[in-house]
């Protein structure tokens, strides 16, 4: 899912991981908007707000919207930055850094919620960090899927969607069609499963409260030992050849 890097890397491995961390993705939005009233997946309704506030001269305001954008740059930045450095030293997986950074954050912010461990934090502070982490799983996903996968907002999926259905309707080339049928479907696996995470992380919420995200970062984990298994065992089957 993650080690497979250029031509080694199959539309397979991209199916299962668009639909496992939009499924992730799914759960954190449903959680910011719940608790925090904030969107934490994306940031372009973020700069319209900044747009209008600073429009009427709500600049306190403005500057919150903007560090909600910064964060989830910085976010991308830093886990960019990690497998950059990471892919120069084969030994390490660099892909495990910024989904351990992700599960620490989301982890964090579910724990606050726990009222036993004597810490809260603001609405603000939340939305910053879940921003911060949807960036580094943004970022994660373009990298390793070389382009081909986003999982943290539907605006440009949908996009491609309407240009990739327009386009089979006109080409007849087998390959061609074939090609197109298989970009269709990742994207709409991707929607579903980034819907089935807001509508179970929804039913959640109203269970866990916060404490739904750590549901988002317990998959994350079993995503990694999964990974981490299956590695294993096509290793072992390749050396008993």
């Amino acid at each position: 899912m993650f080690r497979h890097r250029g031509k080694r890397r199959t539309y397979f491995h991209n199916l299962k991981l668009a639909s496992a961390l939009s499924f992730v993705a799914g759960i954190v939005n449903i959680a910011g908007v719940l608790s925090v009233k904030v969107l934490t997946t994306n940031v372009t309704g973020h700069f319209a707000f900044f747009s209008e506030e600073i429009l009427f001269k709500k600049h306190q305001t403005a500057f919150i919207y903007l560090l909600f954008i910064l964060f989830f740059l910085t976010g991308s930045f830093i886990s960019s930055m990690i497998i950059e450095f990471l892919s120069k030293r084969k030994k390490m997986r660099p892909h495990i850094f910024p989904i351990m950074i992700e599960i620490a954050l989301l982890s964090f912010v579910g724990l606050s919620g726990y009222y036993p461990l004597g810490f809260s934090l603001s609405s603000h502070m939340i939305a910053y960090l879940l921003l911060f982490s949807m960036g580094i799983q943004n970022s994660l996903v373009t990298r390793v899927s070389q382009s081909v996968v986003r999982t943290t907002h539907l605006t440009g999926l949908f996009t491609d969607l309407g240009i990739d259905l327009s386009r089979i309707l006109f080409n007849k080339e087998y390959a061609v069609r074939q090609q197109l049928k298989k970009s269709i479907v990742l994207k709409l696996v991707i929607i579903a499963c980034f819907f089935c995470g807001c509508i179970i992380g929804g039913l959640l919420y109203k269970l866990f409260d916060i404490k739904t995200l750590l549901f988002a970062s317990g998959f994350l984990v079993f995503i990694i030992w999964y990974d981490r298994i299956l590695y294993r065992y096509y290793s072992l089957r390749r050396k008993l050849r």
